[in-house]
């Protein structure tokens, strides 16, 4: 090179790059310092008698007790690199609605019954496939008033299927699908031509609406599956979080699956003066205070007559002076009699939550086989990253549980728990400590920014409160697990679920004080404080706490040891076609097959995942036309095995939008 100048500007480029890549955390992650996961417990014992699990998949959850496992075997280890494409269906659900793409997820997980694969859109249209094809038998359309901001993204996870014992099966609505709306409304549908079924409540559909005044339509939605016991349908409902003290009321409700008429009704929050549970909400809180609502998914043991509740925070989360005490029925498991919504035992996972810790999935109703006996638990995994292991009947740990300390708060008007509830075989599937020298950049300045930001936050471990300096709130609000649940093997006792590793940073403001512009801020009218929740990211995008930022893991149910653990997604997807082997937050869930395989989306790259049921290797990854963000489900059709998933991405993700259904099976 003839001109000096450009020579040295060249060479002085080339080393500025190397000492900033080199001192950055991407060289040393890829060259494996800081990855600590590892085998951690012998793999189970693998039973031969379950061939009772897993037919079909005529729920939500595959059952509905959400086990999330098929019996179909026909796809194993030593195939799977043989899956291809068998059909593709697009539902055209944003026709006329390409403004509201940004605002939605495709989180539907169909099911099979009638001779047809049925499922949600994004704006609550139900549609039927053939399993087979994937061509449209039918279709049932709400008409959804698109007006309306939901909280939580237009989305819709899944519908229910009940079946009518007493009516001649050749009858209109003998059998009916059951949908619930973002505009608060539980539909009745014929399941074999999608029609409503007019003696349901009024002309087909029962209207829901909130108990307190709403700052918009889209702040009382619903979002997950009904649940059907017996017969009765059984809805929750969503609620935007954090506008104020005297929220909408999370009522669970029940109805008359012929009728439509009115059963029961269930209040997290212990309005009666009479309810032992009273007494864990100081003074008249418990008259005023909303939300505690069930917006994920719920289980039913139809054999007990159970339904099982994962209920969530009061509200507002952050800031608990106007409710002290425990909050007894919140952050809880709770299990009703289906007929009538008698409590029958409860659980609490979180203590007086002001981390935004409700139980965020369907509680997982399984068969675990200990000195040959099988005993029934519900396994409740949680934002935390903890998994509770409790038995079915009493709601007694199946696992051992004790009360920890945890740390104080030191905001005015606040008091928290002084322990909260730790399994004791099980550790925490992330992290929730972090020392500032670790924070994560793909080059020096980026780990710099990285650790003046942790430094800078309050952070004594898990359950450190919100706080006027700012609190790493660590795992984020989005979990640990997540609405995806677990999937579990009944022939290994073996509990598989995604978990997520990123932290936010909570900052309460005095009322009147100016709070940082340019991200979230909940109001959370009626206490003396308002919040800003910001997800803590480096310049370029990715957390600041270190990798894997996405990782999936299984538990043996018997014991508590996690077995394994495996870095999960890459960053193909967020990086312009870079493919980091860091792991991806993900939302959606595993299932699991009797082949020996797991098959998850759900990760922040446009890929459906065959994973090694007995140590979490990667053997296949199918590229989607949009992302994976739902629960997949495998069936068996006419002789061949197909495993399916919604593939239309995440609104609040940077994961490609779209309206697909897609599904795969081995080539000819």
């Amino acid at each position: 090179m003839r001109n000096p100048l450009l020579r040295w500007s060249l060479i002085g480029i080339a080393l500025f790059l190397a000492v900033s890549f080199l001192g950055g955390s991407l060289f040393w992650y890829l060259l494996g310092f800081g990855d600590d996961l590892r085998i951690e417990g012998s793999a189970p014992v693998v039973r031969d008698d379950v061939s009772g699990f897993g037919n079909g998949w005529p729920a939500y959850g595959g059952d509905q007790g959400g086990m999330r496992y098929s019996s179909a075997e026909a796809i194993t280890a030593e195939n799977v690199d043989r899956l291809d494409i068998a059909w593709t269906h697009s539902s055209g659900t944003f026709e006329g609605r390409e403004d509201l793409k940004r605002r939605s997820a495709h989180e539907a997980t169909p099911i099979l019954v009638e001779d047809s694969l049925v499922y949600c859109t994004q704006f609550n249209e139900v549609i039927a496939l053939d399993p087979g094809t994937g061509r449209e038998k039918w279709r049932f359309d709400p008409k959804l008033k698109t007006e309306m901001r939901p909280a939580n993204q237009f989305t819709c996870r899944g519908v229910a299927y009940w079946k009518d014992s007493l009516a001649d099966p050749e009858v209109a609505c003998a059998s009916r699908i059951f949908t619930a709306t973002l505009d608060a409304r539980v539909i009745a549908i014929d399941a074999k031509t999608g029609l409503p079924c007019t003696e349901f409540d009024q002309d087909g559909q029962v209207q829901l609406g909130p108990s307190a005044p709403v700052g918009d339509p889209g702040e009382y939605t619903i979002t997950s599956a009904p649940a059907v016991v017996g017969d009765v349908v059984v809805t929750g409902s969503s609620i935007g979080d954090n506008e104020r003290v005297e929220a909408p009321r999370g009522v669970v409700y029940a109805f008359d699956a012929r009728t439509g008429a009115g059963k029961w009704g269930f209040d997290p929050v212990p309005r009666n003066p009479s309810d032992p549970a009273r007494e864990t909400w100081a003074g008249s809180s418990a008259d005023i205070t909303g939300h505690t609502n069930v917006w994920s998914s719920m289980a039913v043991d139809e054999e007990r007559n159970l339904i099982f509740l994962p209920t969530s925070s009061p509200s507002p989360d952050f800031y608990g002076g106007e409710r002290l005490g425990d909050n007894r029925y919140a952050n809880s498991v709770v299990a009703l009699k289906g007929d009538t919504g008698e409590m029958v035992w409860h659980f609490q996972t979180v203590h007086h939550d002001v981390w935004d810790y409700d139980v965020p999935a369907q509680p997982g109703l399984f068969q675990v086989w200990r000195d040959g006996k099988v005993h029934d638990v519900v396994a409740q995994v949680t934002k935390m990253g903890f998994v509770f292991v409790l038995d079915r009947e009493t709601g007694e740990p199946f696992l051992p549980i004790e009360e920890r300390p945890v740390p104080p708060t030191d905001v005015p008007g606040e008091v928290v728990s002084p322990t909260q509830p730790f399994p004791v075989n099980t550790p925490a599937l992330v992290p929730s400590e972090v020392d500032p020298r670790d924070g994560f950049g793909l080059t020096l300045w980026d780990k710099l920014y990285c650790q003046s930001r942790l430094r800078g936050a309050k952070r004594n471990g898990l359950y450190t409160p919100p706080s006027l300096e700012g609190t790493l709130v660590y795992p984020f609000t989005g979990g640990g697990a997540n609405w995806g649940s677990a999937a579990f093997d009944p022939a290994r006792n073996l509990l598989v679920v995604n978990v997520n590793n990123a932290a936010h940073v909570i900052k309460l403001y005095e009322r009147d004080e100016p709070h940082q512009p340019g991200i979230e801020m909940g109001p959370m009218e009626g206490t003396p404080y308002k919040m800003t929740r910001e997800l803590l990211l480096g310049p370029t995008g990715l957390p600041c706490t270190p990798p894997p930022f996405g990782m999936i893991a299984a538990v043996d149910l018997n014991t508590g040891a996690i077995v394994w653990r495996q870095k999960f997604g890459t960053t193909q997807d967020l990086a312009g076609g870079l493919a980091l082997p860091t792991g991806t937050p993900s939302f959606g869930g595993p299932i699991i097959t009797a082949g020996g395989l797991i098959f998850i989306g759900a990760a922040m790259d446009n890929y459906l995942r065959a994973l090694d049921v007995e140590t979490g290797e990667e053997l296949w990854a199918g590229r989607l036309p949009a992302g994976g963000q739902a629960t997949p489900l495998s069936y068996e059709w006419r002789g061949k095995q197909y495993v399916v998933i919604a593939a239309g991405g995440h609104g609040r993700s940077t994961t490609t939008l779209g309206d697909y259904v897609i599904a795969f099976a081995l080539d000819e």
